[in-house]
């Protein structure tokens, strides 16, 4: 009878160990955890703890990888409690990013494909003005600081400033003559009008691209006085060479065709969709 108990009492104490020794029992394979009706994958999990000891620089013990994975399970439960409210339907902040990570699924698999250099030349020669770079202007200015004094006298100098120089004065003297030393002078040589808008404001870059070669501009008021244009000289954008440029055209290639993924996804959603408008509401009230 000794003999016998023990013996039962061995195989309880063995059913004990192997049940505590294996809590995945009826998770599927890959998984390491399910939280209601939902897994968490091993992958997943991995990716988490290797992201956390790369950020830490050291290796993860058996106590903090439990730490991690119990945070995992903490952050899919609020999921589902979210899901189940109706957030992920109605809170905007989580429509856009649950609309956003399935546009970023959908573009990722479309660019995940090295593409062949034929198909990079054809797309290059199909979207040559995508790469077109812009143009440049050479500009000589004048300045009338405003300097507290009477907008029409502003006015009238600036006036003064463009017909010299249309009489043949050069502007370099004239706005020595009568305007005043900028603040930031604008820098010498073929310059892009986005260059341009940063030094003079977006009014003079905007009459700098309206006026030919060897024009002068009327005066322009900007922060703090008027400025006073001469184009002397505008070239306009290029293409350059395939090669010169191959990686960007690689890169807006794959992003065409993570767009076109998306185009014909939200296409094939559309045709499987019963949607019904009403027309009447877009009028204007």
């Amino acid at each position: 009878l000794l003999l016998a108990g023990a013996l039962v009492g061995i195989g309880l104490a063995a059913w004990s160990l192997a049940g505590s020794g294996a809590p995945d029992a009826g998770l599927p394979r890959g998984a390491i955890a399910r939280v209601n009706d939902q897994t968490i994958s091993a992958e997943a999990f991995a990716r988490f703890v290797g992201a956390v000891a790369s950020e830490r620089r050291v290796e993860l013990d058996a106590a903090e990888r439990r730490r991690l994975l119990e945070r995992m399970v903490d952050e899919e439960l609020l999921l589902q409690r979210g899901v189940a409210l109706g957030l992920a339907r109605h809170e905007p902040t989580a429509r856009r990013a649950i609309v956003a990570a399935v546009i970023a699924t959908l573009t990722a698999e479309a660019e995940a494909a090295e593409p062949e250099e034929a198909d990079l030349r054809a797309f290059y020669g199909a979207e040559s003005q995508r790469f077109r770079r812009p143009g440049r202007v050479s500009l000589e200015t004048a300045f009338v600081a405003a300097d507290g004094r009477p907008e029409r006298e502003l006015q009238a100098r600036g006036e003064e400033i463009g017909r010299r120089v249309r009489a043949g004065e050069p502007m370099l003297q004239v706005a020595a003559d009568l305007g005043d030393p900028a603040t930031a002078p604008l820098p010498a040589g073929p310059l892009p009008l986005e260059t341009v808008r940063q030094y003079l404001g977006p009014t003079a870059a905007q009459a700098a691209l309206r006026l030919s070669a060897g024009e002068v501009s009327e005066p322009i008021r900007a922060v703090g006085g008027y400025h006073v244009l001469l184009l002397r000289e505008r070239s306009d954008g290029e293409v350059p060479a395939f090669e010169q440029i191959r990686e960007l055209v690689r890169a807006e290639y794959l992003r065409s065709l993570g767009e076109r993924a998306l185009r014909d996804t939200l296409r094939e959603l559309r045709e499987d969709a019963t949607l019904v408008l009403d027309e009447r509401q877009l009028e204007a009230p």
